[in-house]
């Protein structure tokens, strides 16, 4: 589909789906953001739904400021994913080990490693930059500062919530390996610190919502900010790159007769901030829930943990910033989800795929979820599917 544009204070909101469709509370939060003084554009992604601060499936585009709420808590969360050799035919029938192996490998919920890891005992990790990206610690907020150990210990582990690793094939019968995560806890108390500081600044006393505080460009606060952002999101990117190391040799001790050879990693951040040049002007676009699209840009769609996934390549289509959806994205709360299933609606729901079927993941149920299907159809203006993914193994926290 075309985009609809639906009318705002400062800038149109360019939705990729249908505005009727989106829930009240989502569309005055679209609304709001379209009040800044500082917003040039703003594009919003199929999986649009309400999330705190700032909606997410939502492509923010500001000169001279950017909303620490806007970029959410989980600062670089994002998703990774590599072809294999291993083909259908290389697989038991039984998975249920690969996953407990997963499991013991990398450490879900709120779990850590008890040592860090070292990048330099995993296979073909690219360690360059690692003592120079770790010595930037001691520039970020002096508030977060004491943490350094625990980030160390939580580097390469998985998290919870919507975060997963997975085992998955494609349609042609080659095996993926996926997973889905981002900052860690540095990143969530980074964000917060953050997103206070901006409250307290006087150029967002008059904000509709003093979620989208702001900082300005040329300021210490900005600064600090942009220094802190760019550190977390860095430490999403090498938390998914160790993570995917540690899947893969994993894969290579229980598949070691097939000899698994692995393709180049595809990466993508959809929590983040980006400098973009637009119509002459330098800008800060803010993805919150959604993937940079350019053209010919690599990236990754994932649905529920029932329902499959897709690898697309962007269009580069500038109206939406370049950009496209991170997910199937939510159609009801995580509380209305464990209102509504039970424990035997998951399995049913996730029949044929090795994972967690208790009530302690229902909130993650696909029926919580959007039709993936619907919000690749609705972008197909953004992006050209590559690969569409069906999960056989599933690890959540």
């Amino acid at each position: 589909m075309t985009y609809a544009e639906v009318p705002g204070a400062r800038v149109p909101i360019r939705m990729w789906t249908d505005p009727a469709s989106v829930e009240d509370v989502a569309m005055q939060q679209l609304r709001n953001v379209s009040t800044l003084p500082w917003i040039r554009g703003l594009a919003v992604m199929p999986d649009v739904h309400y999330g705190k601060g700032a909606t997410v499936g939502s492509v923010i585009a500001m000169h001279g400021a950017v909303c620490p709420a806007a970029v959410g808590v989980d600062i670089g969360c994002g998703m990774s994913a590599v072809r294999t050799s291993l083909t259908a035919n290389d697989l038991p029938g039984d998975l249920s080990r690969l996953r407990s192996r997963i499991e013991q490998a990398i450490p879900v919920g709120r779990g850590m490693h008890d040592d860090p890891v070292d990048p330099g005992r995993l296979h073909g990790f690219p360690t360059a930059g690692w003592d120079d990206f770790w010595s930037r610690f001691g520039g970020v907020a002096e508030a977060v500062r004491f943490r350094r150990d625990r980030a160390a210990k939580q580097m390469g582990s998985l998290g919870g919530g919507n975060h997963f690793v997975e085992f998955c094939l494609d349609e042609s019968g080659a095996v993926w390996l996926m997973l889905h995560s981002g900052s860690r806890n540095i990143g969530k108390e980074l964000a917060e610190f953050h997103i206070g500081e901006a409250r307290k600044l006087p150029h967002n006393r008059g904000l509709v919502d003093r979620d989208l505080a702001v900082f300005v460009a040329d300021t210490p606060q900005m600064a600090s900010y942009r220094n802190d952002l760019y550190w977390a999101q860095e430490y999403a990117r090498h938390n998914r790159a160790i993570m995917m190391a540690i899947f893969q040799d994993v894969v290579r001790r229980e598949f070691a007769r097939a000899k698994p050879i692995f393709e180049q990693v595809i990466s993508c951040h959809h929590n983040y901030v980006s400098e973009e040049r637009y119509e002459g002007l330098d800008l800060l676009v803010t993805r919150k829930g959604a993937i940079r699209a350019g053209a010919g840009d690599y990236g990754i769609i994932p649905g529920s943990m029932g329902t499959g996934s897709y690898i697309v390549k962007g269009l580069g289509n500038e109206a939406s910033f370049n950009s496209a959806s991170h997910g199937a994205g939510r159609r009801m709360s995580r509380n209305a989800a464990k209102r509504r299933f039970s424990a035997r609606d998951l399995e049913e729901q996730t029949r044929g795929v090795e994972c967690r079927k208790d009530a302690g993941v229902v909130d993650e149920i696909p029926g919580a979820y959007k039709p993936i299907e619907r919000v690749i159809d609705q972008q197909r203006d953004l992006v050209e599917v590559v690969a569409k993914l069906k999960q056989l193994v599933c690890v959540k926290g």
